[in-house]
Order: C-alpha cells, then structure tokens, then sequence
C-alpha cells in the first residue's frame, strides 16, 4: 500500500486502511474501491492523506507499535468516557486504565519498533486519535528512558487525558468550573486547568497524571502556561507529554495550519530542544519515531523515485527504499531494486512526494 494525498486519489483506488469514528466503529473499510462520491465526503470530513492499495507493494507491511485492535478499542473506551463528561456525568476509569494497559504490553513487546503515526483523521475523530496517538508516543518515550510498568501506567494516564479540559461541558457544570478556576488566566490556559481539576476529583487518577494534564505546555525556559514553570519545576511526565503532544498536533495539522510531514516536524521538534522541550526527552522521541513511515513516496538526491518499504530502529532517518526510475513522476516496474540507506550513506531523501 501507499500513503498518498486524498486529492491524488482517483476513483476506482482501493482503500488500504480502515477509516474509524471517533468511537472507533468503521467508517470506511480497507478493501472499499473509492467512488467520486465517496472521495468528495472524505474531502469534507478534512481527510487529507488515504491509504490505498497498489500491486507493486502488495508485500510491504507497516509495522505498527500498537495493533489496531488495541487502539480501536483504546478510542472506544476513551471516546464512552467522553460522552460521559460531556452528560455531566461521572466516567468509568476501569476501562480507561485497561486500554492503556494494553498500549504499554504491546509497546514494551515491540520495542524495536518505531512509532508511525499515520491515522486517517478527520474532523470528528481528531481530538480522539490525538488522544491515542499522545498516550502511545509518551509510552514509547517513557520505555525508552527506564520507566517501570507503575510509572508507565500514570503517564500513559496522563497522555490519554492530557486534553480533557477541551471537552465541552453542559451549561451548569460549565458555571461551577469557571468560578473555581483561578483568577486571570487565558482562554488558551483554561484548557489545562479545567482538566487538572477533572482528573483531581478522580480519586483513581494519580496527582502525577493530573499534572501531565495540567503542565503539558510549560515550557523548558519558562515562557510556557499556564503557569510559567521552568526546568524542574516541570514534571518529568509532562515533559513526555509535551513532547508527544506537540509532535501529533505538527503533523495532523488544524483550521488555520497544514499538515508536516513527519521528517519536517521532527527537524521543527530538534531546534526546540533546550528551549521549549527537555533536550533528553526530544532524543528519546528521536530514536522512537519513524522520520520517514513506511508507505510514502520519496526522491533521492540521486533523481530516483521510491517508497519507504522497511525501518531501522537505530536509524530511523535511514529506512529502505524501493526505487523504480530516475525521472520523478515515473513508476514503471522495470529496473526495480531496493536501497538500504543505512548502507548506501552517500545517498539522501531529497524530499517527500505526496501525489
């Protein structure tokens, strides 16, 4: 399969991968052959990247971190424990608390695996998969550094509730949070306060994992919110989770910002280290991401077209590339070889191609 830009898609191309609902249900799934009506509501629903099928690469396998059942249901319970904050209503943390058990059984199993976060996002299932995007990249950063499974536990938490305080309350509780919020603060800071209380009043919640929520955009050098802390004063955990929540929000992109691609993101990420985040936490994230994911199309600096088809967990700016011809735009099935560029180190990725 490739993943392509959805206004490279033509009718009659195949769908690789499962769109979900914020709920994790399918919306559209993989084997579906595309329709120009189904192209145009996927256009509404600000899908801008599709997976599809393409017999050339029938055999290369994305290799994901955490399976998609595991996030599936992950989405689920997250998305039931969102119905029931937005009823005003107390949510179930049993459930939560297992779905993240199951992201960091996969993720200390898969180590040598990197993180591709390539979901199919749309409008209505953004905040979600964002969600769960957070919880799996913090768990990886984390096992990366040491934690132990009780460390991981409150961090994957506190990743997954990170922006709780975003979610929309009915008009009373909205009153009564608002007037026990602290005095003076910014629409943009809210957000992290209203949550921190949320999760405060969750005696199964750990004060740590309501920190992630209330810290995760303080910043190294103290111009962060919403309190302006700096260095240690912030918590290891929520320097995990600001990391991985600004890493996800770079590449799923908003109303008033594109998309990056991964490898441009992380470069953005790299010059922020020791200014906005903690320098050890952006190696980590570094050595647990794929810069280049499986299944995109690329140009060498050579002039050959290609596409990522394998990673390497030490080298993951350095991954395996099918090339076919020299001239961009061609992919005739002649002259078909792969290149390692762990091997070939005169060779780089000149760019990205995303049609």
């Amino acid at each position: 399969m490739r993943h392509v830009s959805v206004d490279t898609v033509q009718p009659g191309n195949v769908l690789a991968r499962t769109i979900y609902t914020n709920d994790g249900r399918p919306l559209l799934n993989a084997g579906v052959q595309l329709t120009v009506g189904m192209l145009s509501t996927l256009r509404r629903l600000g899908v801008s990247m599709l997976f599809i099928q393409d017999a050339r690469f029938a055999d290369v396998v994305v290799e994901e971190v955490v399976s998609e059942t595991t996030r599936r249901e992950a989405l689920s319970n997250f998305a039931t424990a969102v119905q029931h904050i937005q009823g005003g209503s107390e949510f179930n943390t049993k459930t939560i608390s297992q779905a993240t058990g199951s992201i960091i059984d996969e993720i200390m199993k898969n180590k040598k695996v990197l993180v591709s976060l390539s979901d199919i996002r749309t409008k209505d299932n953004r905040l979600f998969l964002h969600s769960i995007n957070v919880t799996i990249l913090s768990v990886v950063i984390g096992t990366n550094m040491g934690l132990n499974r009780a460390q991981l536990s409150d961090l994957a938490m506190g990743a997954m509730f990170h922006d709780i305080g975003k979610i929309e309350l009915p008009e009373k509780v909205q009153k009564e949070e608002v007037s026990d919020l602290p005095k003076g603060i910014s629409s943009d800071e809210a957000h992290t306060w209203r949550g921190y209380k949320r999760l405060r009043k969750k005696n199964e919640i750990s004060i740590i994992a309501a920190h992630c929520c209330l810290q995760h955009h303080e910043h190294i050098d103290g111009s962060g919110f919403p309190r302006g802390l700096a260095g240690d004063e912030i918590h290891p955990f929520a320097k995990i989770v600001a990391v991985a929540n600004a890493f996800d929000n770079l590449i799923a992109g908003n109303e008033d910002t594109k998309p990056m691609l991964p490898h441009e993101a992380t470069e953005l990420m790299m010059s922020l280290a020791g200014k906005q985040f903690d320098h050890e936490v952006v190696v980590q994230f570094l050595r647990s991401v794929a810069v280049y994911p499986t299944g995109v199309s690329i140009k060498l600096d050579n002039g050959q077209v290609g596409m990522v088809v394998g990673q390497h967990k030490g080298l993951p700016s350095r991954p395996i590339v099918r090339v076919f011809k020299k001239e961009e735009g061609e992919w005739e099935s002649h002259d078909v070889k792969e290149l390692d560029l762990a091997k070939e180190t005169t060779l780089f990725i000149q760019k990205v191609l995303t049609e």
